[in-house]
């Protein structure tokens, strides 16, 4: 029996559908699953009488073996996928070369093309596209090899609507485009269904030149889009929305549909208004919503979904609260992510009781929460520290038959860590573990914060390492982290080998990872070797910021290389780096340390001209500055300025001004400041109350130092050395203080900004030994002189003893009588 090809030259268009309507009625009992179900038939079907087949119209047999003979026959004869798919393309090219083999093959899909199968055509097609992928070779020729032969309307336009997807699909979409542009060449048209998946995938792969030329030769040559090709449009311009100019061509998009007469559905509204509610452009959502209502058209829950999500995101939950309220009038009922989206959003605002409430109201609509909605709820918990009322609503939903997943067990974790509470949080790991989740790198990096936080370092090491032999490796908050407690410990050599670790892992360092061993190294008095770092961070494709720049400034300004640290501002500029805050009080500390006042206060200026808002440590460091300049009017002038700017002042800052009246002897502004301190709430430390002692000590008002002596000690406030010395009790050296020469406390000055985020060092280092400077000079101006009178007592009582003893001993002789008897 020969094999009838229904490819021959010159057939009538009648005849083929006779052939068409035969070969479909013995498809038609057959399931059109692609490829994963096997598929029965008669090998042997009968044909009608009037259906026969002109076998002199069909070209002759190309010359093959006879199992590829075979195979066609039978495919022919059954149109069973189980019998074409029975061995791959790839298996007969090894056995039978690739010419008979992809003859035979093209034989079998244009036999299933004209049946109408489709997905049989699809398989094919995959696998013979496979196999040119493998072998390499040229899969453009594909579309000719296939068409190589009299083309037939209803065979060949399934053949390459069928190629289309194959290419598209594989994400070929070069020879999916080449094949739609060879079949315009050859007359043919492809299905409009073809062309939307391909359109889709050029949507999906972002491939923009290649999006509106597309759609534009739809428009000019066929097929005409249609509204599903229209809504694949509006999903390209809406779906990264962020400027907009796409969201006017979605716009423009959405006036096509409506002036070509169709309607709209429901997925091009809600990519439309997801659009909107992305540029911000929610009120115009919510218009085209209420319009939509006005006219009667169906309204979905993704829709005011969206509008929900988009006010939430702005922060404005009221008004997405509104929305839900104007589902339930539109006679709707809002659905469980309506809900959630508003859940989620007044628990992470803190507003816990408005999360219970909308629980408790989805349960009187008859709506099940998801388990999104109880992770939402729980976090809010956890950020509000109700850590008991998580955990009961955590087990009042595992008694309600939910399944918790890794994410719920993972938020709960990371509460308790937060709160310090490790050891909950451990049992929960431990039970998580048990039910079969498997732990991600979330809940290690949660353990390892809640043992830093609680100071337990070699806890978090520990974490650390059993994370590392779990193969788990730590987000980029956590390796700073673990630096930072290396680095504590002074061990600067393994922070370093770690950070080589991390980046051969691929674990994403920033400018604060290298920060905390520069800081070190600068906290150690070692800058330059700090400085060296920075082109390690550059190769490590890390630029150094402005934190690495301010941190080695900062260094070398206590190391009182200024030169140094104003060649590293030179460089900042150059780079590009803006300076912050920090940097800026920096550079106003370092002119301030050499007393050039004038240029310390333009940077000041400077900074605020750029928008930068000076926080309480510039406004000090300057006062400070004005201060020891004896410049009080500027001071003052600053003070004032800080008041009104709502920045508040702190103990620096009154001890400072505090310090600068009493150099001035306006000891009566002094006083208003010191009770100023007390109304304000602001606790005056031991060096705020020495310095005022010693000027009442300086001057001579000997009761009222001891008075204010006494307040500090009633206060809880312990006296150093310095107090002690400035009121004789206690004499011997001062622990700490050298004596000064003129401009030493310009080095004490410098101390101010130990580091960029570090404001308590301030009071630990800098401003008492800058203090007790000053009061050491004033004990050797004032103290001494008070110590006058008792050395003046101790020689007298002194020359009386020797007067008594040598009376005593009869040797004593007097010169004339001094009372004339």
């Amino acid at each position: 029996m020969s094999v009838i090809c229904f490819l021959g030259r010159g057939s009538r268009c009648s005849k083929l559908h006779s052939q068409y309507q035969c070969l479909f009625r013995l498809y038609s009992s057959a399931s059109s699953a692609l490829m994963l179900e096997d598929h029965m038939f008669d090998e042997s079907p009968k044909f009608h009488a009037n259906a026969g087949i002109n076998r002199s119209l069909a070209p002759p047999v190309p010359g093959t073996t006879r199992e590829l003979f075979l195979l066609v026959v039978r495919v022919f004869k059954s149109l069973s996928w189980r019998v074409a798919r029975g061995k791959k393309f790839g298996s007969w090219v090894e056995t039978h070369g690739f010419p008979h083999s992809i003859n035979s093959f093209r034989i079998i899909i244009h036999t299933f093309a004209l049946a109408g199968m489709r997905l049989e055509v699809f398989g094919l097609l995959r696998d013979i596209v496979g196999y040119y992928n493998e072998a390499k070779y040229d899969a453009f020729k594909l579309f000719s090899t296939l068409m190589n032969s009299p083309p037939h309307v209803e065979s060949s336009v399934v053949v390459l609507d069928m190629l289309m997807k194959v290419f598209a699909s594989n994400s070929m979409l070069e020879h999916a485009l080449d094949v739609f542009v060879s079949a315009k060449h050859i007359g043919l048209q492809p299905d409009i269904k073809s062309c939307n998946f391909l359109l889709k995938c050029l949507v999906e792969a972002n491939r923009v030149e290649f999006v509106n030329c597309f759609l534009e030769e739809l428009k000019d040559s066929g097929p005409l889009p249609n509204i599903f090709t229209y809504t694949i449009m509006m999903n390209f311009y809406c779906r990264d929305v962020g400027r907009s100019a796409d969201i006017r061509r979605a716009s423009e998009i959405l006036g096509k549909i409506y002036r070509s007469g169709k309607n709209p559905t429901v997925v091009t509204y809600s990519t439309y208004i997801h659009g909107l509610c992305k540029v911000g452009s929610i009120e115009v959502a919510m218009k085209l919503i209420r319009n939509l209502h006005y006219k009667n058209q169906p309204l979905s829950n993704y829709y005011f979904n969206a509008v929900i999500y988009g006010f939430c995101q702005r922060g404005a939950v009221h008004e997405a609260l509104e929305v839900l309220d104007e589902i339930k009038n539109s006679g709707k009922l809002p659905d469980v992510y309506s809900y959630s989206i508003l859940i989620d959003a007044f628990c992470k605002k803190g507003d816990v009781e408005k999360g219970l409430y909308l629980m408790k109201e989805m349960e009187f609509y008859q709506i099940k929460p998801s388990i999104v909605s109880y992770t939402s709820l729980i976090l809010g918990l956890c950020k509000n520290k109700l850590m008991q009322s998580s955990m009961d609503v955590f087990r009042s939903i595992g008694a309600s038959g939910y399944k918790y997943d890794q994410t719920i067990y993972e938020t709960l974790i990371s509460g308790f860590c937060l709160q310090g509470d490790v050891d909950s949080a451990i049992k929960l790991l431990e039970e998580m573990i048990s039910n079969d989740l498997v732990p991600s790198t979330f809940s290690f990096c949660s353990l390892i914060g809640g043992f830093y936080k609680q100071g337990l370092f070699d806890k978090a090491l520990e974490v650390f390492n059993i994370m590392l032999q779990d193969g788990f490796w730590p987000d980029t908050f956590t390796c700073n982290r673990v630096l930072s407690i290396y680095c504590r410990a002074g061990d600067i050599e393994e922070a370093l080998t770690l950070l080589e670790e991390f980046q051969e892992h691929g674990v994403s360092l920033n400018s604060h990872s290298y920060n905390e061993i520069i800081h070190r190294l600068c906290r150690e008095s070692y800058p330059e070797k700090a400085l060296e770092l920075l082109p390690r961070m550059l190769k490590g494709n890390v630029l150094p910021g402005v934190v690495n720049y301010s941190t080695l400034i900062s260094g070398f300004a206590k190391q009182l290389n200024f030169k140094k640290a104003m060649k590293l501002f030179t460089r900042m500029v150059k780079m590009g780096i803006t300076f912050n805050t920090i940097t800026y009080t920096i550079l106003i500390n370092i002119f301030s340390c050499r007393s050039k006042m004038h240029e310390a206060y333009g940077i000041f200026r400077e900074m605020i001209e750029r928008g930068l808002r000076p926080d309480q440590m510039s406004y000090t460091t300057l006062i400070a500055g004005f201060c020891n300049t004896r410049e009080m009017t500027k001071a003052w002038a600053l003070f004032e300025e800080m008041l009104r700017e709502g920045c508040l002042p702190n103990v620096i800052t009154y001890t400072c001004l505090i310090d600068g009246f009493c150099k001035s002897n306006r000891v009566d502004l002094a006083l208003w400041l010191f009770d100023k301190m007390n109304r304000d709430a602001i606790v005056p430390d031991v060096v705020t109350y020495t310095i005022l002692i010693a000027w009442y000590h300086k001057h001579g008002c000997i009761d009222q130092a001891h008075k204010l002596y006494g307040q500090m000690m009633a206060k809880g406030i312990l006296p150093d050395d310095v107090t002690h010395t400035v009121l004789g009790l206690k004499v011997g050296a001062i622990q700490g203080v050298t004596l000064m020469n003129p401009n030493l406390h310009l080095r004490f000055v410098a101390l101010l900004v130990p580091h960029p985020h570090s404001l308590s060092a301030i009071r630990s280092s800098g401003r008492v030994l800058l203090v007790r400077a000053h009061c050491f000079w004033l004990v050797l101006k004032g103290v001494l002189i008070s110590l006058i009178p008792a050395i003046l007592l101790l020689v007298l009582s002194f020359m009386v003893r020797e007067v008594d003893m040598l009376s005593r001993s009869g040797n004593m002789k007097w010169v004339g009588d001094p009372f004339g008897i």
